[in-house]
């Protein structure tokens, strides 16, 4: 069935069952360009806010802070005398562009978009992204929310991620490449000059008394407080998962199952690999001020390498937290993970926060500081104010992040922490060092932002492999001591990204936003220098990583 035709009787069947709901669906979106507003409400040392739990519960952001007044404050308000008038001004501007209100439920749609438009001056190469799509939110009765987006969409990308696009088959965080196929059987993407890719997310969410939230859906979530994650962030595709959150007291608990696919391997009937995760988090608010989070997860593979159909293992289905023990027990031969996040606020809105992960640790090797392949972590330091130095509407973040070698990659391959061909935690992967640094300045609806980051990464010489890339087993490691961080080629990366937009309509983030991109990465055997202009009309609901 043509895509386009599954879309359309996808959207009837939804609408039809689901007959929708209220202005706002069950989580914000990811996207948190555009409301620092709200981010700085949260982050406040006068209530208790587990920050660091995204995408954000609607239901829980509502209880803190006062969130339609936090929006009131970006709109452009204009009296008109005629009542049309006065109400197309605000569809455009200010409003969703489809509503329906009744007792029991709501309904709203809106366009999505990205028509861009930019210039690599290095390669004298134009770059374009034409999407189209569309996002339809809900609520029936109180406890019954449902949200559903779609993209389709085209493009020409800058060098390096063509090239990135071409060896995974994947556009970053946005799903697999559609091929066109010419009379040779030879691969062709718009003619070789750019690719053609759709993508769709959607949840439906059940709030059962105040307490307990369970969902099902496809689409992502970020755990941690900084603009990285090294536990589990939006990097990769969409996924199937499904969601349970219960908060009491001081605590909000996360269970959260998912469905990951490797695009590395096709089984016959069956179609990309499967594997499955059990992920636990705990954050704990010990008081207004400080948050501390546990983690843990768990990676296992639906098909063995015998090819014997294990499917979602059952055993995992224990909602207590730390399953490392259970893992153990089962002398399982699964992926497991520990982490933790702590994030403590200074003064009014100065927040420092860090994450620790722990794939593989052996205390006395660690000790030793011998290098050991096996030892196998990560940690994040960062820190973020809101209206540092008195100016309001001004924001500073620095964040360094640093994953050791062979950290997330596993004996067999299948079981990585990966989806889609990409990274489920930094996109670097492993085997870097990287400092990343925001300053954004807002007046009324105008945005201002520059992004300066400076990494070092170890890459492969063909044919070894040094612990840079996930996708490899951590058996073919080159040395057993002696491993340290940028190691095989070192390649260092500095990107820079200034940009300023316009904000239309802050119901669904339509914006025009122009903007200049300074990308060099060197090392010993090569340099790639980029240098593009842009400047597009779109809708900023989620986070596209392109900093790599």
């Amino acid at each position: 069935m043509d895509r386009k035709i599954r879309f359309c009787f996808s959207l009837f069947i939804l609408l039809f069952v689901c007959l929708p709901a209220f202005s706002q669906s069950a989580y914000l979106p990811l996207n948190q360009e555009y409301n620092r507003s709200l981010q700085k409400a949260l982050y406040s040392k006068n209530i208790r806010f587990h920050t660091s739990i995204r995408p954000y519960a609607f239901q829980d952001v509502k209880i803190v802070v006062n969130y339609d007044s936090l929006q009131s404050l970006l709109r452009m308000n204009r009296v008109i005398e005629k009542k049309w008038k006065q109400k197309a001004w605000d569809k455009f501007f200010n409003d969703d562009v489809i509503t329906l209100y009744k007792k029991k439920f709501s309904l709203v749609m809106n366009p999505l978009m990205n028509f861009s438009y930019g210039h690599d001056f290095v390669e004298n190469k134009n770059v374009w992204v034409n999407t189209r799509g569309i996002e339809v939110k809900g609520r029936i009765g109180k406890n019954f929310t449902f949200y559903t987006n779609y993209y389709e969409n085209q493009g020409a990308f800058v060098n390096y991620i063509d090239t990135a696009i071409r060896e995974k088959m994947v556009i970053p965080g946005q799903g697999r490449v559609q091929y066109y196929l010419d009379s040779t059987g030879k691969h062709l993407y718009l003619n070789g000059k750019g690719f053609d890719y759709s993508s769709a997310t959607g949840y439906i969410s059940v709030t059962a008394g105040k307490h307990f939230m369970f969902q099902l859906g496809h689409g992502k979530n970020f755990l941690g407080d900084g603009y990285r994650s090294l536990l589990l962030s939006d990097n990769a595709y969409a996924n199937a998962y499904f969601k349970m959150e219960i908060n009491f007291w001081h605590m909000k608990y996360l269970v959260l199952y998912n469905q990951y696919l490797d695009m590395h391997e096709d089984i016959p009937e069956i179609g990309y690999a499967r594997k499955y995760s059990a992920v636990h988090y705990l954050s704990w608010a010990i008081s207004k001020r400080v948050n501390l989070s546990f983690f843990d997860a768990i990676i296992w593979q639906a098909t063995d390498t015998l090819g014997h159909y294990r499917g979602f293992d059952w055993q995992y289905l224990n909602p207590v937290i730390f399953l490392r023990s259970v893992d153990l027990g089962l002398g399982s031969p699964d992926n497991a993970l520990l982490g933790f996040n702590l994030r403590v606020i200074v003064g009014k809105h100065n927040v420092f926060y860090g994450q620790l992960l722990l794939d593989e640790f052996i205390l006395k090797k660690v000790l030793a500081h011998s290098g050991f392949w096996a030892n196998k972590q990560a940690f994040q330091l960062g820190f973020k104010t809101f209206d540092p130095f008195g100016i309001k509407n001004l924001y500073f973040q620095t964040e360094f992040n640093y994953v050791r070698p062979y950290t997330y990659s596993e004996a067999v391959e299948r079981i990585n922490y990966g989806h889609y061909n990409q990274p489920l935690a930094h996109p670097f992967g492993a085997n870097f060092w990287e400092s990343v640094n925001f300053i954004r300045y807002s007046c009324k609806r105008f945005f201002f932002n520059y992004e300066f980051l400076y990494s070092i990464k170890g890459l492969d010489p063909p044919g070894k492999n040094y612990g840079g890339d996930i996708y490899k087993s951590y058996y073919t490691y080159v040395n057993a001591y002696g491993n340290y961080v940028g190691q095989g080629i070192s390649t260092r990366l500095l990107y820079q990204n200034l940009s300023a937009s316009f904000l239309i309509n802050p119901a669904y983030n339509l914006n025009f936003t122009m903007g200049m991109v300074f990308r060099n990465l060197k090392s010993d055997v090569s340099t790639e220098n980029t240098h593009y202009f842009y400047l597009g009309l779109r809708t900023s609901l989620r986070n596209l990583y392109y900093d790599f």
